[in-house]
């Protein structure tokens, strides 16, 4: 079947599936959370052969099944999921496992499918563009998948192995297709939260996803952040080979390592190590280049040990404004550092974080904001826990206080409270130990603090180069 008629297929398929897009979200989760046991099950008592003929039945192998599966696992429904659900515990139990099926289970496309995709948008099949290609994904997610490959690289003229991410066809349709059913999404927000009003958060999530799906950008972002930590000691992010990569195709060089899972056997004292990577990434990226990747999950993250970690995925950068950075760097050096309670009022008033009006007093004020400056404000040993996160983030969308009846989250803030969310859950899962005031003052802009740790000390020369380099144009 020809490429064109392969979209064209699906394009009628999804506009007549649409109105089943809006099936409920527990029911979703708990039908696709069954059929993926089914198949684990059967994979468990059949031969060799036989688990593979039974993964080669999962594939998506035209463009009407991957619209078919688009209605259930792929599109905006999986992303939010993946946004979500390991930030579980202040969602309800069903919710939850419907969130955790959407992060976790993905169906591949076929080989024929994903070689349609890159001939159209490179003008040569894989087996011709590479030298080496293989075509079974190595990963799957919400709106791509990744291959493989070996590559000339033309900047060399070297052989260089590479990862080739691949975005399924039609999902552009499907997730405008979620994007535009805004109840939608303010449902699954509302599942767990019930007094929030969604409509700055479904603003900015519909922004940000719907420019997820420019491969261009991503690639944009992600070479830019490569560029920014090139020679750090202990930060990767991989290079992207622009010839390779077009509107729905990046070829970036490929890197292995451990994954979440295999790194959760380690040694806490790598754990730890870790855990202040993965610290120092976020707030180095946000202080230091004014933008950070604002979908921090397990599958974004490869280990290598002593603390040294490549990140993944570009598709949701979030740039922050010169005034929005001003008002994050003032918020945290009011409450966790000079620890003024009326400044920082004014300043979460002015953010629009705070609605003028609230009777309570400021010191209510700065205790209910605090919770995300805990770790931070005093200089003194931590350990992260699930439990400190999870409540954070209950406490954040807890709509029974009277200072939650003039609380909201402006459109700027929605994603810094998803990165520090997303971070908070990661460091309590790792059990991350450390003096994290320390790490901060060495971040904080006002105060660049002194090396703290056996990793500050590591990057002290990547950071005096740094500093002699241009600015990384964003």
């Amino acid at each position: 079947m020809g490429a064109a008629l392969l979209i064209r297929r699906e394009r009628a398929h999804l506009r007549t599936r649409r109105s089943q897009r809006n099936a409920d979200l527990v029911k979703l989760g708990a039908t696709v959370g069954a059929n993926y046991a089914s198949t684990a099950a059967r994979k468990l008592f059949a031969t060799a052969e036989r688990r593979v003929e039974l993964d080669r039945e999962r594939e998506l192998r035209t463009a009407e099944a991957v619209a078919e599966r688009l209605g259930n696992m792929k599109g905006a429904l999986m992303k939010l999921g993946q946004m979500a659900s390991y930030v579980d515990e202040g969602l309800p139990g069903p919710l939850r496992e419907a969130l955790a099926q959407l992060q976790s289970n993905a169906p591949p496309m076929s080989a024929d499918l994903a070689a349609g995709v890159i001939e159209r948008d490179l003008g040569a099949p894989p087996d011709r563009l590479f030298v080496e290609w293989d075509p079974d994904p190595i990963a799957a997610a919400s709106i791509g998948q990744v291959h493989r490959a070996v590559v000339v690289d033309p900047a060399t003229g070297q052989e260089r192995a590479v990862a080739v991410k691949v975005q399924y066809p039609g999902v552009g349709e499907a997730v405008a297709a979620d994007l535009r059913n805004a109840d939608l999404l303010g449902l699954l927000l509302q599942q767990g939260f019930g007094g929030l009003n969604p409509e700055d958060m479904v603003a900015e999530i519909k922004e940000r996803l719907s420019e997820e799906l420019d491969y261009r950008l991503e690639a944009r972002n992600q070479q830019a952040f490569a560029e920014f930590y090139r020679g750090h000691p202990f930060i990767h992010v991989p290079d992207v080979l622009p010839a390779f990569s077009g509107a729905h195709v990046i070829t970036s060089e490929l890197v292995t390592g451990s994954d979440w899972k295999e790194m959760g056997a380690w040694p806490q004292e790598q754990k730890d190590l870790i855990g202040e990577t993965l610290f120092r990434f976020v707030f180095r990226s946000l202080y230091g280049m004014h933008a950070f990747n604002g979908d921090p999950h397990p599958g974004n993250y490869l280990f290598h040990g002593d603390g040294r970690v490549t990140f993944l995925d570009f598709g949701l950068v979030k740039h922050f404004s010169e005034p929005e950075m001003r008002t994050f760097v003032g918020m945290v050096k009011a409450a966790a550092y000079d620890h003024d309670q009326s400044r920082f009022r004014q300043i979460v008033e002015s953010a629009g974080m705070l609605r003028p009006g609230c009777p309570s007093p400021d010191a209510d004020v700065g205790d209910y904001f605090s919770q995300f400056y805990e770790s931070v404000r005093e200089d003194r040993p931590v350990t992260w826990s699930s439990e400190y996160a999870s409540g954070i983030v209950r406490h954040t969308f807890d709509r029974t206080s009277p200072i939650a009846q003039y609380a909201t989250v402006p459109k700027a803030f929605v994603f810094i409270q998803r990165i520090n969310l997303g971070l908070y859950a990661l460091l309590g899962e790792l059990r991350a130990s450390g003096n994290y005031r320390r790490i901060a003052e060495e971040l904080w802009p006002f105060v660049a603090g002194p090396p703290s740790t056996p990793l500050a000390h590591a990057e002290q020369d990547w950071l005096a180069a740094a500093a002699l380099r241009p600015h990384v144009d964003l």
